[in-house]
């Protein structure tokens, strides 16, 4: 599989080189510019098949100019100890829980790939790698358990002052360790720009062995493809009919990488997102991108501690307004209208439910008739634990769910007991240190 760059047709890289570079010189991100049609294997997957039987076929299918089949089995059997759950609520809307890995994030399966990704490879062609990324601490919990036992690479996060949880003794790097946090003045937009400033040092970032743990890394991002094919797996058996995925805005990585499982033949007919000032939805119900407002050549480099998902979005439809018409759907959320959905789906289905979960049930409520009267169906998708949005739910629903103890140690504090740094340089001299 190859890619290239949002803002360079004519740049074509290998699957390896886009992960380890991470960032193309162009200012742009990676792209796949040509995906695999999976038409037949789609068909043939259903209910039994396992989460890591199928991240180990589309890796394969990803990656076969450059590893074996075995190779590629190896990196998804070694990322996805747990697998997410899908049910089915009602005839005609499913649902996706994508938060049973270490820390109750769908960020953990991605981050998994990434690093079993790049610990086989390295294994089999020498290098060292090592993360720079922020962190409200939550990254850094679940680096402290996937990053044990792993020769080849190690991880800098840095946390606003007192924001340093969910590590262990044994995971910091002066005591032997792979991680090594660092606390940072500023804020959190400042700290964002200094390891953007750190990146914007091609010649170092290439010595060292530096890339980012985040959606900007098109590997982390592709780890989320899997979650679409899997869902649609548990359910064809199920529901015969068109089928539409709900989802929370976040940051778009989980859009785009549906959007990737439809290029690989998944047949799903739609996208309903909540409306955002990023993505929004136009007085005829169209959606709009307020970033192409901006020529590409007009706008800065994308930033490494940012994830650019909406520039991917953006390529990934070109000029093709109507394609992406028919495709995407935003549509308008108020909080009055959060806040019912999220009741709803507590009363009607013993669901508690964070935010970004209720917005999206949201957009299915306002669009279901639309959607069952073609004989279509729903697939939620739930992002994050709902134990993490306790205050939520305790002040929507009156009750609060149960955390589970795996992921209330990702919030035990920690004291670093180490000085504060505060500027660019102390920050690339750890990192130089640990390559």
């Amino acid at each position: 599989m190859q890619f290239t760059s949002t803002r360079n047709n004519n740049l074509t890289v290998s699957f390896s080189q886009a992960v380890r570079d991470c960032i193309p010189d162009d200012g742009g991100v990676f792209v796949p510019s040509s995906i695999e049609d999976m038409r037949r294997w789609i068909y043939y997957i259903d209910e039994t098949t396992p989460f890591a039987s199928i991240a180990g076929s589309l890796t394969s299918a990803l990656m076969h100019e450059e590893f074996s089949p075995i190779i590629c089995e190896t990196i998804a059997t070694a990322a996805f100890p747990t697998e997410p759950v899908v049910r089915q609520l009602d005839g005609s809307l499913f649902m996706t829980e994508m938060y049973h890995g270490f820390t109750g994030c769908h960020r953990d399966y991605g981050v998994s790939y990434l690093v079993s990704y790049l610990e086989t490879t390295l294994q089999l062609k020498g290098g060292k790698a090592v993360f720079v990324d922020f962190t409200h601490g939550g990254l850094g919990a679940l680096m402290s358990r996937i990053l044990k036992g792993k020769k080849n690479i190690k991880a800098v996060l840095v946390y606003k002052k007192g924001t340093v949880r969910g590590l262990d003794e044994e995971s910091l790097a002066w005591n032997g360790g792979n991680i090594y946090p660092v606390e940072m003045e500023g804020s959190e937009a400042e700290i964002k720009a200094a390891i953007s400033e750190i990146f914007s040092d091609r010649e170092f970032v290439q010595a060292n062995g530096l890339t980012v743990a985040n959606t900007t890394n098109v590997c982390r991002l592709l780890g989320q493809i899997f979650f679409f094919p899997y869902s649609f797996a548990q359910v064809k058996n199920k529901f015969n009919g068109e089928f539409y995925y709900a989802m929370g805005a976040g940051n778009y990585g989980s859009l785009m990488a549906g959007l990737y499982s439809w290029r690989f033949a998944l047949p799903v007919n739609g996208f309903y997102v909540p409306s955002t000032a990023a993505l929004a939805r136009s007085a005829s119900g169209a959606p709009v991108l307020l970033d192409s407002l901006v020529d590409l050549k007009a706008r800065g480099e994308a930033n490494p501690a940012v994830p650019a998902n909406l520039e991917r979005l953006e390529s990934f439809f070109g000029k093709n307004e109507m394609m992406m018409r028919n495709f995407i759907y935003p549509c308008d959320v108020s909080e009055a209208q959060r806040d019912a959905a999220a009741k709803e789906l507590y009363m009607k289905y013993g669901i508690f439910a964070d935010k970004e979960t209720a917005s999206a049930y949201a957009v299915v409520k306002e669009n279901s008739s639309e959607v069952y009267d073609e004989d279509g169906a729903f697939i939620l998708c739930a992002y994050n634990h709902p134990s993490l949005s306790s205050d939520y739910c305790r002040h929507v629903i009156g009750e609060a769910p149960q955390m589970p103890e795996e992921i209330k140690a990702s919030f035990v504090p920690v004291e670093l007991k180490r000085p504060v740094i505060k500027s660019v340089d102390e920050l690339k001299k750890i990192a130089a240190s640990l390559s």
